[in-house]
C-alpha cells in the first residue's frame, strides 16, 4: 500500500472515530434523558414517521455521492451536476410525502402523523443539500470537516431537546430535535468546507454518473424499505408501544456497531476505489476491514447480550423492560453487519452494482418471506427471524468476492474466527 494512502486512511480513521465516539456519546446521553421524561408511545409515533423519511433519503443521498466518490478523477461539473440531481429530486420527493402525509396517517389511525410527517419531511431537501459536499469530503479523504458538523449538531439539537421535553413539549421535542440536528449539520458543512456548486449541467457527465448510481439507490432502498418494513408491519398489527420497545432494543447494538462498522467502511470506500486500480490491493482492505471490525464488534454485541437487563433498568427505568429481549437479539444480528458491510463496499468500489443490484433483489426476497412468517407470530418472532436473515445476508454477499477479488468464505471465516473464539470465552467467563 501506498505510504500517502495509508497515511489519509489512519487520518481519516482517527477523526472519523473520534467523530462517532464523541457524537454518538452525547446522542446517547440525550436519548437516555428523553427516555426518562417521554412516553414509548411518543417514541413510538416518531418511529413510524421516520420509516417514510428513511425511505426517502436513500433515495437523494446514498447513491448519488457515492458514485463521485468511486468515480476516477470527478471534476467541479461533476459534482454541480450531481448537487442539481439530488436537489430537484429531493423537492419531488418531499411534495409527496407532504400530499400522502393524510392518507398514512388515516391508515395508522393516528392523526398526529400529519403534521409530524410535514414537518420531518423538511429533512429530505435538507439533506441533499450537504449530500454532494458529504461526498467531496470523503473522495479526498477530509474527515476531519465531518468531526465539527456532526459534533456540532448533536450537541445542539439534545441540549434543545432536552429542553423542550422538560417544558412539556412531548412528541415535538423529538420532533425538533432531529430537525435542528440537520440544520446544524449542514450548516456547519456548509461553513467549514470550500466546496460550492456552480451553474454547470453536464448532460453526459449525469448520464453516466446516474448509469451507475441508479443501481446503488435502488440496491440501497431496498435495503431501506425491508429494514422498515419491520417497522410498518410492527406498528400496523400490533401497537406504538410494541414498536417503540423493538426500536429501543435495537438502539444500543445499533449505535456502537453501526457507528464503528460505518467508520471504518466510510474511510474505506475511498481507500478502496483507490486501490481498486492496483491488483490485490482491494483485497487487502477488505480483510483489514473485516478484521479490524469484527475484533471491535465481536466482544461489544456479546457483552451488551450479558448486561442487558440490569443496564436497561438503570438507565431507562422499569417502565422500558419490554426492550430487553429485542436488545439481547438484535445483538446478534449486528454481529454479521462487519462481514456484509465490508464486502459490499468491497464490490462497489470494483464498479460492479450491478452485481449490489442482484444481490439485494435475492436478499430481500427471502427476508420478506421470513418476515410475513414472523409478522404473524409476534414483534420477537421478527427480531429473531431478522437475526437468522442476517447470517443467510453475509454468507450471500460474501459469494461475488471470491471471484471479483480472490477472497471467499473460508479465508473470511478464518481472519475472524479469533476475534469471535475471544468474544466467547469472555461470555462464558
Amino acid at each position: 500500500m501506498k505510504k500517502g494512502l495509508k497515511k489519509q486512511i489512519i487520518s481519516g480513521l482517527f477523526w472519523k472515530f473520534g467523530e462517532r465516539i464523541l457524537a454518538q456519546g452525547v446522542s446517547f446521553a440525550v436519548s437516555m434523558v428523553l427516555a426518562r421524561m417521554l412516553l414509548p408511545e411518543e417514541y413510538g409515533i416518531v418511529a413510524l414517521v421516520l420509516v417514510f423519511i428513511n425511505l426517502a433519503n436513500v433515495l437523494v443521498t446514498n447513491g448519488l455521492g457515492e458514485t463521485l466518490i468511486q468515480k476516477p478523477n470527478a471534476k467541479q461539473s461533476d459534482f454541480s451536476t450531481m448537487f442539481f440531481c439530488s436537489l430537484f429530486l429531493s423537492i419531488i420527493i418531499y411534495g409527496l410525502l407532504f400530499v400522502l402525509a393524510p392518507f398514512i396517517a388515516k391508515f395508522y389511525e393516528n392523526e398526529q402523523l400529519v403534521l409530524v410527517l410535514r414537518v420531518l419531511g423538511l429533512q429530505v431537501p435538507l439533506s441533499s443539500i450537504n449530500t454532494i459536499q458529504q461526498a467531496y469530503v470523503s473522495k479526498h479523504m477530509m474527515f476531519k470537516k465531518f468531526f465539527y458538523s456532526t459534533l456540532g449538531g448533536t450537541i445542539i439539537s439534545g441540549l434543545i431537546g432536552i429542553l423542550l421535553a422538560y417544558r412539556g413539549a412531548g412528541i415535538w421535542a423529538l420532533v425538533v430535535q432531529y430537525m435542528t440536528n440537520t440544520i446544524m449539520n449542514t450548516g456547519i458543512l456548509f461553513l467549514t468546507v470550500k466546496w460550492r456548486p456552480t451553474l454547470e449541467f453536464d448532460r453526459k457527465s449525469a448520464k453516466t454518473l446516474l448509469s451507475f448510481g441508479w443501481k446503488l439507490v435502488t440496491a440501497q432502498f431496498m435495503n431501506q424499505m425491508y429494514v422498515e418494513l419491520k417497522n410498518l408491519f410492527i406498528g400496523k398489527v400490533y401497537t406504538p408501544s410494541d414498536l417503540a420497545s423493538y426500536n429501543k432494543g435495537e438502539q444500543f447494538p445499533s449505535v456502537l456497531v453501526m457507528n464503528i462498522n460505518s467508520s471504518i467502511s466510510s474511510v474505506l470506500f475511498p481507500a478502496m476505489s483507490i486501490a481498486n486500480q492496483e491488483k490485490g490491493k482491494l483485497k487487502e482492505l477488505t480483510r483489514q476491514s473485516i478484521m479490524m471490525s469484527s475484533y471491535v464488534v465481536f466482544p461489544i454485541v456479546i457483552g451488551l447480550m450479558i448486561v442487558a437487563e440490569p443496564m436497561i433498568r438503570l438507565l431507562l427505568t422499569e417502565k422500558w423492560m419490554s426492550c430487553v429481549p429485542f436488545l439481547q437479539i438484535s445483538c446478534l444480528f449486528w454481529m454479521f453487519q462487519p462481514s456484509q458491510t465490508a464486502n459490499v463496499q468491497a464490490i462497489k468500489a470494483a464498479g460492479r452494482g450491478d452485481i449490489c443490484l442482484k444481490l439485494e433483489m435475492i436478499k430481500k426476497t427471502i427476508g420478506i418471506i421470513l418476515l410475513i412468517i414472523a409478522i404473524q407470530i409476534s414483534p420477537l418472532a421478527v427480531a429473531i427471524m431478522n437475526a437468522v436473515f442476517a447470517g443467510i445476508s453475509a454468507l450471500l454477499n460474501i459469494i461475488p468476492n471470491r471471484k471479483l477479488i480472490d477472497y471467499g468464505i473460508g479465508e473470511q471465516i478464518k481472519d475472524i474466527l479469533p476475534s469471535l473464539i475471544l468474544s466467547v470465552i469472555m461470555y462464558f467467563i
